[in-house]
């Protein structure tokens, strides 16, 4: 099972798209962040629905929105694989 951030717990469709995140080549695991009651990704997002913020050094920063509002994430992946598993999250 892939190391957790403080927050464990998220929706279940957060938690179908992460599991399917974890599963891809080059992703080493996914790691939940802080919580934000009551913000959106915008208009028209649905649960389940990500964001990729940036490539950081040993992965990427995303948020997905949540039943109860925006979650960050981080994506660690394997050296070099960091645009792959992007292109890959994005066409989800």
């Amino acid at each position: 099972m892939p190391s957790r951030g403080r927050h464990q717990s998220t929706s279940k469709e957060c938690g179908r798209l992460l599991r399917k995140i974890e599963g891809m080549g080059g992703v080493i695991g996914v790691i939940i962040g802080r919580s934000y009651g009551g913000k959106s990704l915008g208009r028209g997002s649905r649960t389940g629905a990500i964001r990729m913020q940036r490539k950081v050094p040993g992965g990427l920063k995303a948020v997905t929105q949540s039943a109860k509002g925006v979650q960050e994430i981080f994506i660690r992946t394997e050296d070099g694989m960091e645009e792959s598993v992007q292109a890959r999250i994005e066409e989800l």
